[in-house]
């Protein structure tokens, strides 16, 4: 039976956004998170994080050093209890024409090819509107989770102050 997947978004959903972060000692998570992968886990979603990376393309780093990164993310996470069951970035320019850059739903749409997941179930929890749109073009819930208010895109389903709360109200509220 396909499983639900919840996409999340990395930098400012799953841990600090210093800006173009290829560097894993740069790995900051946000308070709150492993509880919220928790949460998902016992509810039965797969974790998937969903993340542009276009430091790739303007040469800043390279992909090894994302998929270090999230290596890294995924050592932290795992020494809280929590863990993440994949992910998938973008490495293109938005001027690139790909399907994979958010706010398309190329990597959601990948992600749920690969490991027969359930989209019409699904969630996406972000902090920017390219997170939202995804959400809206995959037709599921967007949740909006950003601490410091400043948001100028789709109106999401719920603005929650963290991942944490974000979590919360989805399964209290809108997952059956």
């Amino acid at each position: 039976m396909a499983k639900p997947a919840a996409f999340l978004d990395r930098d400012g959903t799953l841990m600090e956004d210093t800006g173009y972060i290829g560097a894993p000692e740069r790995v900051r998570v946000l308070a709150g998170v492993p509880e919220a992968l928790k949460l998902l886990a016992d509810a039965g979603f797969e974790r998937i994080v969903v993340t542009n990376q276009s430091g790739v393309a303007r040469g800043m780093f390279e992909e090894p050093d994302v998929e270090r990164v999230h290596r890294e993310l995924s050592q932290r996470l795992h020494g809280s209890g929590a863990s993440i069951d994949a992910y998938y970035y973008c490495a293109h320019l938005e001027e690139d024409a790909c399907d994979c850059r958010k706010p398309l739903a190329g990597m959601a749409r990948r992600a749920a090819a690969e490991r027969g997941l359930d989209l019409q179930h699904s969630v996406v929890f972000g902090d920017r509107g390219g997170d939202i749109a995804m959400a809206s073009a995959l037709g599921v819930p967007g949740i909006l989770v950003n601490e410091f208010g400043v948001y100028d895109g789709p109106e999401p389903l719920v603005r929650a102050r963290s991942l944490l709360d974000g979590v919360k109200f989805f399964l209290e509220f809108v997952h059956v």
